[in-house]
């Protein structure tokens, strides 16, 4: 279920899945282009929402086939959300496995690129990247930017708000 007030989640379940229909469907024909009539037979290939497809697949009404997102070539920007969403729903195991080691390889290169690169880096490679790899090359790169202005003069050291209360001695 999505998240209700996180508008990522949100843009994520709108994600296009295709499905396949297990059962003749009335009244739907508008879900597939290609129909003449208002319903949808059973067999039918139709692209759907994710969100739509996970309560039809839940219904046993669909089937739904592994995104061609989950490939060395290709990533949707919501790419590990969805894919943890939709694993067990096409029962093919070794989509956990691929997205651990996606990300796992893929956060290295991340951090490195944020870490090396100057502000101005190149449009290209952020492009490229996922949401959450997105909120991570931020975050590093955001944490390389304080590390360096502390290096340069920064201060050293600040005070604890807590050192400058004094205890009244207890008698």
């Amino acid at each position: 279920m999505a998240q209700y007030y996180n508008i990522d989640d949100i843009i994520m379940e709108e994600e296009i899945i295709l499905v396949v229909f297990q059962v003749a469907a009335n009244g739907v024909g508008l879900l597939d282009p290609s129909a003449e009539t208002n319903s949808v037979e059973q067999g039918s290939k139709v692209e759907l929402p994710f969100w739509l497809a996970q309560e039809l697949h839940l219904r046993q009404a669909v089937a739904m086939n592994v995104l061609a997102c989950f490939n060395q070539k290709n990533r949707c920007p919501y790419f590990y959300e969805l894919g943890c969403k939709i694993a067990p729903l096409v029962g093919d195991r070794t989509i956990g496995s691929f997205l651990l080691y996606t990300f796992s390889s893929r956060y290295k290169e991340v951090l490195s690129k944020a870490h090396s690169a100057a502000f101005a880096v190149a449009p290209k490679f952020l492009t490229l990247l996922t949401k959450e790899e997105t909120h991570l090359y931020e975050a590093a790169r955001s944490s390389m930017a304080a590390f360096k202005k502390w290096r340069t003069g920064g201060p050293r050291f600040e005070r604890a708000s807590i050192l400058g209360i004094k205890r009244k001695p207890a008698n």
